[in-house]
C-alpha cells in the first residue's frame, strides 16, 4: 500500500479569503512604503560626496523616517501577539516553513537595521536627532565603532532587499499560481 502526498482541496478563488484586521493592514502598508523609501534614499545617499548640505539633510530626514518605521515595527509586533491573525491557505510543509522563516527574517532586519544605524550615529559627534529633537548618545566619537555598526547596518538593508523580493515573490505566487487568495489577506 503506498501513501500519496496530499494537500487539502483547494479552496475556492472566488471564496472571500479570511483577512488581517484593518489596523495590521495599515501598519503593514505604512511600514512597506517607509521601508521601501528608506532603502531608496540610502542607497542615493551613499553615492553622495561627503560635506554636501543636501546630504546631511537627507541623513537626518533617513534617521527620523528610519526611527518612526522602527516605532510601527515595535507597534505591529505587540499588534500581531495581542490580534488575531488569519491561517494560512492549504500548502505543503516546506512552504509554510519557507513563509515562516522570510517573515522572521524580515522581523529581524527590521529591528537590526534600524538598532545598527542609531548606534553607528551614537559613535560619531553629530548624534542622532529625531525630527529636531536630539536622542541620547549612548557612543562616543570613534571611527571603528561607527564604520561596524554603518557597515553592518547597511549589509542589513541590502539581506532585507533579498527578503522583500522573496516575501513579493512568494505572495505573488500564492495569488497567481496557487490561486489561494492569499494577497486578499492583506490588500486594503
Amino acid at each position: 500500500m503506498t501513501m500519496a502526498h496530499s494537500l487539502p482541496a483547494q479552496p475556492d478563488a472566488d471564496a472571500p479569503a479570511p483577512r488581517y484586521a484593518g489596523s495590521m493592514i495599515a501598519l503593514h502598508w505604512l511600514i512597506a512604503l517607509g521601508i521601501i523609501g528608506l532603502l531608496a534614499l540610502g542607497l542615493y545617499m551613499v553615492g553622495l560626496p561627503k560635506g554636501l548640505p543636501l546630504k546631511a539633510t537627507l541623513l537626518n530626514l533617513h534617521k527620523s523616517v528610519g526611527l518612526t518605521v522602527f516605532l510601527l515595527v515595535l507597534l505591529r509586533i505587540m499588534a500581531r501577539v495581542a490580534l488575531h491573525r488569519p491561517p494560512l491557505p492549504p500548502m505543503r510543509p516546506w512552504q509554510r516553513a519557507a513563509a515562516r522563516t522570510t517573515q522572521g527574517l524580515l522581523y529581524v532586519a527590521m529591528i537590526a537595521m534600524p538598532l545598527c544605524g542609531y548606534l553607528g550615529s551614537s559613535f560619531n559627534r553629530y548624534g542622532t536627532r529625531f525630527w529636531g529633537i536630539p536622542l541620547p548618545k549612548w557612543g562616543w566619537d570613534d571611527a571603528s565603532l561607527r564604520e561596524l555598526f554603518f557597515g553592518l547596518h547597511q549589509a542589513i538593508g541590502y539581506a532585507l532587499i533579498a527578503l522583500i523580493a522573496l516575501h513579493v515573490a512568494g505572495a505573488l505566487k500564492h495569488q497567481l499560481i496557487d490561486r489561494n487568495n492569499l494577497l486578499a489577506r492583506m490588500l486594503p
